[in-house]
């Protein structure tokens, strides 16, 4: 799954531990998403749109093999 975090990130001048703390997690797991090494779940999707002013679906995309 593909994501914008990162741009969103600069856009509002976030490091990745002013968003973690925003949304209850671990800087680790910012990177995490960040890189596609984890998929965050539902609430945590929501509340890192919420945060960062945009929809799920600006920061989240599906990928072809996410469909496999």
């Amino acid at each position: 799954m593909n994501n914008t975090i990162k741009v969103e990130r600069a856009r509002n001048s976030l490091s990745q531990s002013d968003l973690a703390e925003k949304v209850g997690v671990t800087r680790q797991t910012i990177y995490a998403i960040e890189t596609k090494r984890f998929i965050p779940s539902t609430v945590l999707a929501f509340k890192l749109a919420k945060i960062l002013k945009v929809e799920v679906s600006e920061l989240f995309e599906l990928e072809e093999e996410d469909w496999d």
